[in-house]
């Protein structure tokens, strides 16, 4: 969104006719669709073949292989969500001090949200009881608690 050229360039080649008015992103998605579809289509073969025959076996063999393909492909998206999660929470976060690595190859973000902290007042004898947001951030390896900026 960034670059005036680059968006210029695709927006020219997806209202080209040979790209049927597609847009970047169906054609990026396109690859994993058909790979789902390989995988229903070796199912089928695999209703229709002969019990241990030399074709089931290979479709078998085909069929395990896609179904790896299928998981290293879904584990890479999940992967790639949580590396863009934690570069936009690094954008957001100002640590005092730059100990901290947020960004990490191992580090992915469980869940996050806004909670009410209390803080209790004793000095008196009456109560007094104050709120104030902060954010939780837990990864799988740490929590971290935030407040907004003042």
């Amino acid at each position: 969104n960034g670059n005036a050229g680059f968006q210029q360039v695709l927006e020219r080649l997806e209202s080209d006719p040979v790209c049927q008015r597609l847009s970047l992103k169906s054609f990026l998605i396109l690859p994993f669709q058909r790979i789902t579809r390989l995988k229903l289509l070796l199912q089928n073969i695999l209703k229709r073949t002969r019990p241990e025959s030399e074709e089931e076996v290979q479709a078998t063999q085909a069929y395990d292989a896609l179904e790896k393909l299928i998981k290293d492909c879904n584990e890479n998206v999940q992967r790639m969500k949580s590396t863009e999660e934690l570069i936009y929470l690094s954008q957001k976060i100002e640590f005092e001090c730059k100990i901290f690595p947020l960004i990490s190859q191992s580090r992915r973000l469980v869940k996050c949200g806004e909670l009410t902290a209390l803080d209790f007042n004793t000095p008196s004898p009456k109560w007094k009881v104050t709120t104030r947001p902060i954010y939780l951030h837990l990864f799988n390896d740490c929590l971290l608690l935030s407040r907004p900026k003042e």
